[in-house]
């Protein structure tokens, strides 16, 4: 990408349609690898490259905005602060207002980037398009900032932790989760083992643990991290939400027997929620009973005989 500016246009934004039929980006993987790259390796001839990565990101929050707030806008964002340029206001605040998600969550130090007073100077003596808008997130009812320079500071700072330049010390998890992005399992696996090691088996591994098997399709394993995470339940609402959990993992890894008895459980923790069929989660344990359904002999058994007893009178 250094070598030629027309190779840029491989990681245009491309409309395309994910597996659940919403609007995604064709090239939002392409893209990523090179913001990732540039984390590592960021020289300040690198700003166009940077601005147009950012630009893409823009657009594909905004024509896309089910794709939300990812790590992506926000390394986008981070390595075009980092040139602290003030007429990279425009192209932040773009990225800030893409869509919902954005506007809540990119943060507004973005658009600080060059300096506090030198970037709200800058927008109010513009003739820009957007300078009333871009002004109205700058500053606040009173005419000030609504970032101070010390804010400023420490906030780049925590990016600089969020994003460092040096591999070696990235967040395992952030590896993980790239990896997935990038579809190498065996790397998001390897990666997984490595934060865990020496970890406490407690309610956060446990989570982050089952979150990510079950993201690899290792469903047996996820439901092995679950199985353990039920203890930490801290009434009968969230332990029936537990329990119901292991059953879908369960039943994902093949293990119907298994999903059975976790249903059983839930079925009994059930009884200490009040008018527990009368709310989501009441239709969320029927649902998973109606899955279970057939899915070994004896589940159409267990699964009308559950449903039964949740029903309740007419």
């Amino acid at each position: 990408m250094r070598e030629s500016p027309a190779a840029w246009q491989e990681l245009r934004y491309e409309q395309a349609t994910d597996a659940d039929g919403d609007a995604c980006d064709g090239n939002a993987v392409r893209r990523a690898k090179v913001l990732w790259a540039l984390q590592y390796d960021h020289r300040p001839e690198d700003l166009p490259l940077v601005r147009w990565l950012a630009g893409q990101e823009a657009r594909c929050r905004s024509e896309a905005p089910f794709q939300g707030l990812t790590e992506e806008v926000e390394l986008a964002g981070f390595l075009l602060a980092e040139h602290r340029r003030v007429e990279d206001v425009w192209l932040h605040a773009a990225m800030k207002q893409a869509n919902f998600d954005t506007l809540a969550g990119y943060d507004i130090e973005h658009l600080f980037a060059a300096g506090v007073r030198a970037t709200v100077d800058f927008v109010r003596d513009s003739g820009h398009a957007d300078r009333d808008g871009v002004l109205d997130l700058l500053v606040d009812d009173e005419g000030r900032p609504r970032v101070s320079e010390e804010g400023l500071a420490e906030w780049t700072r925590g990016r600089r932790a969020r994003f460092p330049a040096d591999p070696a010390v990235e967040d395992p998890l952030t590896l993980v989760e790239r990896a997935l992005l990038a579809g190498d399992r065996e790397l998001a696996r390897r990666e997984l083992d490595r934060w865990a090691a020496g970890r406490p088996r407690d309610r956060a591994t446990l989570g982050q643990l089952r979150w990510v098997f079950a993201d690899l399709g290792e469903f047996a394993e996820a439901a092995r991290a679950q199985r353990e995470s039920v203890v930490f339940a801290g009434n009968a609402w969230d332990s029936a939400l537990a329990w119901l959990d292991l059953a879908g993992l369960e039943r994902r890894a093949g293990d119907h027997h298994a999903a059975r008895e976790a249903l059983r459980e839930c079925r009994q923790v059930l009884d200490e929620v009040p008018r527990w069929s009368e709310v989501g989660l009441g239709r969320m344990y029927l649902e998973e009973l109606s899955l279970v359904t057939g899915s070994a002999e004896g589940g159409a058994e267990t699964a009308f005989t559950g449903a039964d007893d949740g029903a309740g009178d007419p």
